[in-house]
Parts: structure tokens; sequence; C-alpha cells
């Protein structure tokens, strides 16, 4: 089962996702089978993704930050444990257990404002006003940064919006990859696979 729906045909096209996976992780991920259903959809996301990774320079931490803030705001578990363990290796797993529950303490200033930020279009984009957008220009993002930001943030919601109501949960791996803090963290969400 791919969460709530059968396996998809076995094309061409989904046997290469499954074999990166297996070149990468050495299993296949939930995800994975899941978007399998529609391989060129991913690839579109993801090329638009690494869009605004590159407009916004945004590096791995970065990355991690957003993906975890929104991502635990979001109440998305999957993303939030498999994000947690790459920011646990930028970072640390405490600053990564941090952001997950949301304190940002470990966070440099121009961090913590990108944290907040993700909290918010996570939460609320309707509740976003000009000071939020100000905040984050004062921690040194100019507009085009700060547009590309938001993109980032709104695909993967996106991205962990489909994931989360198709039923797929956490890798089993990550019960054994994913350090003990960011494990601790996720306390939401699906629970991690059997």
């Amino acid at each position: 089962m791919s969460g709530f729906l059968q396996p998809p045909e076995v094309t061409s096209e989904v046997r290469r996702l499954f074999d990166e996976d297996l070149a990468e992780l050495g299993y296949i991920m939930n995800l994975t089978r899941l978007w399998a259903y529609q391989p060129d959809t991913l690839k579109g996301l993801f090329d638009l993704v690494r869009q605004t990774v590159e407009a916004g320079g945004l590096d791995l931490r970065t990355r991690g930050i957003l993906v975890t803030a929104c991502a635990s705001a979001f109440g998305d578990s999957y993303c939030s444990l498999a994000w947690g363990c790459k920011l646990a290796e930028s970072a640390d797993a405490r600053t990564a257990a941090g952001v997950l529950r949301g304190d940002d303490d470990r966070l440099t200033p121009d961090e913590r404002a990108l944290a907040q930020w993700a909290r918010k279009v996570a939460r609320d984009p309707n509740g976003i006003g000009q000071a939020d957008v100000r905040a984050l220009r004062e921690a040194g993002f100019n507009d085009g940064q700060i547009f590309a930001i938001t993109t980032f943030v709104a695909l993967r919601i996106a991205f962990s919006t489909v994931n989360d109501a198709l039923g797929a949960r956490p890798d089993a791996a990550l019960r054994s990859t994913a350090p003990q803090p960011v494990l601790e963290a996720v306390t939401f969400g699906r629970p991690i696979e059997d």
C-alpha cells in the first residue's frame, strides 16, 4: 500500500524513482511509492522547489529550518522527521528539535526570522501583515528573497498536504536514523510506519 492507495503500476519512470531511493537510501520511501502515481508531477514540483532555492540562495541549513518550522507548524510528521534529520546534520540535534518544537533560541537572528515566517505561512497566511515582512527585511532579506522563501514554504506545504491527505506515514527507517531529540520533538501527525 502507498498510504491509503494501492501500489501504482510499475512503469519505467516508476522503476527509476524506486531505483533512485534504493541507491541513495537503501529502501523505497513511502512518499516515493505515493508520488509514483505521477512521476512527472513530482519532477515538476521539485523543479519549482529548486528554482525557489536558487532564487532565494537557500543553503541546506536554511532549507532545513524552513521545512522543519513549516512542517511542524502544519502538523506533518513525515517531513518534520526527514528534514529534522537533515537539519540535525547541518546544525545539531538539539537545534533541530528546538525548531520542531517552536524554540528558536539556538538559531541566529536571521534564522529566527525565517523560522517564524515559515510558521506564519503554514498556520495563517492571511494573518500576515507589513510588520511581518518588515521583520524579514530587517533580518537582511530583500523582496526577491522574501518571495522565493515564501514560495519555497508554500510548495513544501503543497507536498506535505498530498502526503498527509493520502496517508503516507514516516518511513520505519527514520525510527533508527533520526536523532533521539528529533524523534522526541515530533509528537504530532501520522506515526512512524511499523
